[in-house]
């Protein structure tokens, strides 16, 4: 499963990561950071460290999981 991570910088300087599963592929970058300047203008979101203050970074991040037989 692919997933769009958007990670911001709070107030207290953590970074906090919000993810959403099966984005919009090929993702727009403009879009994206859009998106992310909402989120901090509009104060959708908020954490143990306060608000959200500034964009850090976004990635898409894929996990693979393969199932193992063991014969039980």
């Amino acid at each position: 499963m692919r997933k769009l991570e958007l990670k911001f910088t709070n107030e207290d300087g953590k970074i906090v990561t919000y993810s959403l599963e099966n984005p919009i592929e090929p993702v727009n970058p403009s879009a994206v950071s859009a998106a992310m300047d909402t989120i901090i203008n509009e104060n959708a979101f908020t954490s143990t460290g306060g608000d959200l203050i500034e964009k850090h970074s976004a990635r898409i991040v894929e996990n693979t999981v393969e199932e193992i037989d063991m014969e039980i």
